[in-house]
């Protein structure tokens, strides 16, 4: 099965981001936009697994876990990758968190000692809101992003990580939490 290691994120939060979506589909631009209820921040995609694999992987997210107390981050910017001249994807950013760093990064170390492939690029948290399909509009789109970049949404509170399945469908992605745990 398909899955990922993520911070869900509350009500309020995916309402600002559905709001930020509506002004940017605003522009006409040609991109395949995130249903705002599956937007969360990954902190590491683990790709196909079985179901042997998830005790392990639960134990690892648990161990991580008890090393933080719940934490906060702010949603801050908005921008492209892998850049503003070449866009492929739209997202929200988030403010430098270093306990965000260190959870993930702790995760990732366990991931890779339990025999998983170690993520060749950087983690940059961020949240996607969508795909460009086409570069169809994109410069207006562009400018509208630009208005964004050091604008500060809102603040919310990170508890527990999350173990999701994702199954891929003609009408996008459908995830299922298979495992929560709950950071100390």
């Amino acid at each position: 099965m398909r899955t990922f290691i993520a911070i869900e994120l509350p009500g309020e939060v995916k309402s600002a981001l559905s709001d930020l979506q509506r002004e940017f589909k605003e522009c006409g631009a040609d991109v395949r936009w995130v249903k705002p209820e599956n937007i969360h921040l990954t902190l590491r995609f683990l790709g196909e697994i079985d179901e042997d694999t998830i005790g392990a992987v639960q134990h690892i997210m648990e161990s991580a876990c008890t090393m933080y107390s719940a934490f906060h981050l702010d949603l801050k910017g908005a921008g492209t990758f892998p850049h503003m001249k070449s866009p492929r994807v739209v997202w929200a950013g988030l403010q430098d968190s270093d306990i965000l760093s260190r959870l993930q990064n702790e995760i990732e170390g366990g991931l890779s000692t339990a025999g998983f492939k170690k993520e060749a690029r950087r983690f940059v948290p961020h949240l996607t809101l969508g795909r460009f399909r086409s570069m169809q509009k994109r410069q207006s789109l562009l400018e509208k992003i630009r208005e964004y970049e050091g604008k500060q949404f809102c603040s919310f509170p990170v508890h527990s990580v999350v173990l999701m399945k994702s199954e891929l469908h003609p009408s996008g992605a459908q995830y299922t939490k298979m495992k929560e745990v709950f950071l100390k």
